[in-house]
């Protein structure tokens, strides 16, 4: 059991050395006309986006409805209320309620601070015309740079959720490991969980760069989901070792909750972020679908 426990976590720090490689990558060669690069990172946008939809619609949902409906059936738990998707909308408004107060206490101390900023000229309403031109003038930069800081902003907190998500998902897969009682069930597991990390890895890589993360966080980022799964393996071992008799059940809550926030990243970001685009939208379905099917191929096959 050690063994294959110290083979993942070998595994996990070449995904985090890996992954790290992605953003010079998409820092595309000097050859390359801004315009051309601009289209490339759309199109693996869009290949991650699939992605992460096979991952929520293949994977996530899949394995929390799973582990949900076997710990109420176990517990003998029998209502016509849909408490497993109930878990997962309140993950969903969790997220959207955390986000909209995030973004409303970022936009209020702007507007704060550029009224701390504004001349005292402005205030007053007796001003020559090409003195109203230029006060409009910097209104309407005044107006751009926060629209530019808040979609910076809301990209940003998105991306972390997405961050967080699949973290706490990784930690859930390795507390499956951990909870294994055999060597070959264990091996077997991991070598599943690496191919389909790998593609992962570089999806979330791909959004944390183009969300304008600095390059130190996003290898900090990865870094961190990388030594996710080692972790669960670690709670796995020591729920074996306590017996505690709610850690499957609280296990199955705390999924169902991850899963409504990939379901929020997912629908609310991630996809429109590049469908709302009307350009090259046929070929941006063909690498959502792209993604789409090499992630289901590899859920096939695992």
């Amino acid at each position: 059991m050690c063994n294959s426990v110290f083979v993942l976590h070998c595994f996990a720090l070449s995904w985090s050395g890996c992954s790290c490689k992605c953003e010079p990558v998409l820092n595309w060669p000097t050859w390359l006309n801004k315009e051309t690069h601009r289209v490339v990172l759309s199109f693996i946008s869009c290949f991650a986006g699939g992605v992460f939809l096979a991952a929520c619609l293949l994977d996530i949902i899949p394995d929390y409805l799973s582990d949900i409906n076997a710990e109420l059936a176990q517990r003998r738990v029998d209502t016509s209320f849909p408490l497993p998707e109930f878990i997962m909308a309140a993950g969903f408004f969790t997220v959207l309620i955390v986000e909209r107060i995030a973004l409303n206490c970022r936009q209020d101390a702007m507007q704060g601070s550029d009224q701390e900023r504004a001349p005292l000229m402005q205030a007053n309403g007796h001003s020559h015309g090409h003195g109203q031109g230029k006060a409009s003038s910097t209104n309407l930069e005044g107006s751009a740079h926060h629209v530019h800081m808040d979609l910076q902003a809301h990209s940003s907190f998105r991306s972390f959720m997405l961050f967080f998500s699949l973290s706490l998902h990784s930690v859930f897969e390795g507390l499956a490991i951990g909870l294994q009682t055999t060597d070959s069930k264990v091996l077997e597991i991991c070598i599943a969980i690496v191919v389909h990390k790998s593609i992962i890895v570089f999806s979330l890589s791909v959004k944390l760069v183009q969300s304008a993360v600095p390059p130190m966080w996003v290898a900090a980022y990865v870094g961190v989901f990388a030594m996710m799964s080692p972790l669960g393996i670690g709670v796995g071992i020591g729920v074996i070792e306590a017996q505690l008799a709610a850690g499957a059940l609280i296990q199955a809550i705390l999924e169902g909750l991850a899963a409504g926030t990939f379901i929020y990243i997912t629908f609310m970001e991630i996809l429109p972020h590049e469908l709302n685009s009307p350009e090259n939208q046929l070929l941006k379905v063909f690498f959502i679908l792209l993604g789409f099917s090499v992630m289901a191929g590899l859920t096939f096959l695992s």
